[in-house]
């Protein structure tokens, strides 16, 4: 005779039971007391779909419904005077007859419903969340109120990518996302006025589907976005600073805005090397580079319009902003000149190197962000060269002009005056500005250009008879060889300094040699001057 509610099953979590006025989706089997079924939520496929205490169910139901949870399933019995009474239902259920109802509730709303959103995860850091025309990316799995699951995005391993809050989505999604902050976690439920409404979306979304979204923002930017900088290390000395034009050199690790890292100059272990504001970098690189310091670092933030666009590259996804945490170890321009910076110039500084000059000294080689190369003293002797032979690169050539015994210099040099693009393997980074502090030790002065012997005194006027020993009218290499020595010996005449003495001799030797036999007889015996002279008669 009265209404009995048995609850068979209740969900642990009920953080709402239906009211009168709500909304519900419920499936269910309606049966007589013999276990006859009359009728079936599940045969039909789809729930049943009302709205609780307004006259649209058997008085029973509606009073059956109110308290339950989604998930809670009820057994109820209902007498006749709460059911179809004394008239029943023709040809379905006879008058006065008992209803017996196994209840599932799936779904549950109310008109006044507003977006709910849950924030269970949130970064400590946080400087922006979305706004009104943001662009984001994130992933969601997309359920119903029950929890049964309907979409994906983890699923299909692909982000959602849209505009928020200019109807790109439903209603309730473009509410539910305002204020997340990149790396935020949040269930946004939506009831179906917001979502899908009375129709759903025709495939997975039945009319009348409250949704649930748990979601997790990986990406933001708006589309007037410019770079974004962050200086997180900027030298004290920052004598000079990138130009449009420069050739940098720098590492960097590339990420996304959630911390994915998707490229690393540091696994190479080389950096980047580029030319800055000519377009071999991306628009937002070519700009984040610019007015940086040797030594610097910094954090340069790129939305995707000045980086990968919509079609994204590799692992960079399309529509990602990119976020690239720089470290430059050096920078030039093709027009840089060797640069010289004297530290110690002694009082008596009259004697100044030049070219054939045979130079001895002490030097540190590093990179311009300080790290060591070479060092003489590491070694415990100097090192030797003739100024202006190529013995060296052309910047060292060039950087040890005009210096004076115990001079200490820094002579900066641009990689076009270096070893260039290819570097020296192991040793060297190819497109390297080289940074050597040196010390002149000694200088012996050399000969004047083109000379490799001058004598000291006269000349002798017999000289090649004094040069045949034999005096067969021939000078064969070893007595030539000997006559330069016992010269240089008795100080008679000297040797261009610092190069190899048999080589020396055997060049001039073979510049006498005019016919190339090995020999050199009076006729083609001349000397230096003589041979001037006869080229300007020619002339």
């Amino acid at each position: 005779a009265e209404l009995g509610v048995e609850r068979r099953f209740v969900p642990e979590s009920c953080p709402r039971a239906v009211r009168p006025g709500d909304f519900v989706r419920y499936h269910y089997l309606g049966a007589f007391p013999d276990g006859s079924r009359f009728d079936s939520s599940y045969d039909r496929g789809s729930t049943f779909n009302v709205f609780v205490g307004k006259g649209q169910l058997i008085a029973g139901m509606d009073q059956a419904l109110v308290g339950m949870c989604v998930n809670e399933r009820r057994f109820v019995k209902i007498p006749p005077k709460l059911a179809y009474g004394s008239e029943g239902v023709p040809g379905v259920i006879p008058p006065n007859a008992v209803l017996h109802f196994d209840v599932l509730l799936i779904d549950l709303w109310n008109s006044e419903d507003e977006v709910q959103v849950q924030t269970y995860f949130k970064p400590e850091k946080c400087p922006r969340t979305v706004q009104v025309s943001d662009f984001v990316r994130y992933h969601y799995n997309g359920t119903f109120l029950d929890g049964t699951l309907f979409d994906s995005s983890h699923n299909r391993m692909r982000t959602y990518d849209t505009y928020v809050g200019i109807g790109w989505l439903i209603p309730g999604m473009d509410q539910g996302l305002l204020g997340m902050c990149v790396g935020e976690k949040r269930i946004i439920t939506i009831p179906p006025f917001l979502a899908y409404g009375e129709d759903g979306d025709g495939k997975e979304i039945p009319g009348q589907a409250s949704l649930v979204f748990d979601v997790v923002l990986l990406d933001l930017h708006n589309p007037k976005d410019g770079i974004a900088i962050e200086n997180q290390l900027v030298p004290e000395s920052c004598e000079r600073r990138s130009q449009t034009g420069d050739f940098l050199r720098y590492h960097y690790n590339g990420t996304l805005l959630d911390g994915t890292l998707f490229d690393s100059s540091y696994s190479r272990n080389r950096t980047y090397d580029t030319y800055v504001g000519k377009g071999y970098v991306i628009a937002g690189m070519d700009e984040g580079l610019l007015g940086v310091c040797t030594g610097e670092k910094r954090r340069i933030i790129i939305p995707p319009h000045l980086g990968y666009g919509e079609e994204g590259r590799g692992k960079i996804p399309g529509s990602a902003v990119l976020v690239f945490d720089i470290h430059v170890v050096d920078f030039h321009n093709p027009s840089d000149s060797v640069s010289i910076t004297v530290h110690y110039k002694p009082s008596n500084c009259t004697v100044l190197s030049k070219k054939g000059d045979y130079l001895k000294y002490h030097y540190n080689a590093s990179l311009l962000d300080g790290t060591l190369l070479d060092s003489t003293h590491s070694l415990g002797k100097t090192y030797n060269i003739v100024l202006g032979s190529g013995q060296v690169v052309l910047g060292m050539d060039m950087g040890l002009q005009d210096m004076c015994v115990g001079e200490r210099r820094r002579v900066v040099i641009p990689p076009h005056l270096g070893y260039g693009e290819d570097g020296v393997e192991g040793e060297v980074p190819g497109s390297a500005v080289l940074v050597f502090d040196i010390e002149l030790l000694e200088l012996v002065s050399g000969l004047p250009e083109g000379y490799m012997f001058v004598w000291n005194g006269e000349v002798s006027p017999n000289l090649f008879e004094e040069i045949d020993q034999n005096h067969d009218g021939e000078v064969l290499l070893e007595e030539f060889s000997e006559y330069i020595q016992t010269q240089v010996d008795t100080g008679k005449g000297k040797l261009a300094p610092g190069f190899d003495f048999e080589k020396i001799v055997k060049n001039m030797f073979t510049n006498q040699d005019r016919d190339g036999n090995g020999k050199v007889t009076v006729e083609e015996f001349k000397l230096k001057d003589q041979e001037a002279k006869e080229e300007h008669d020619e002339l």
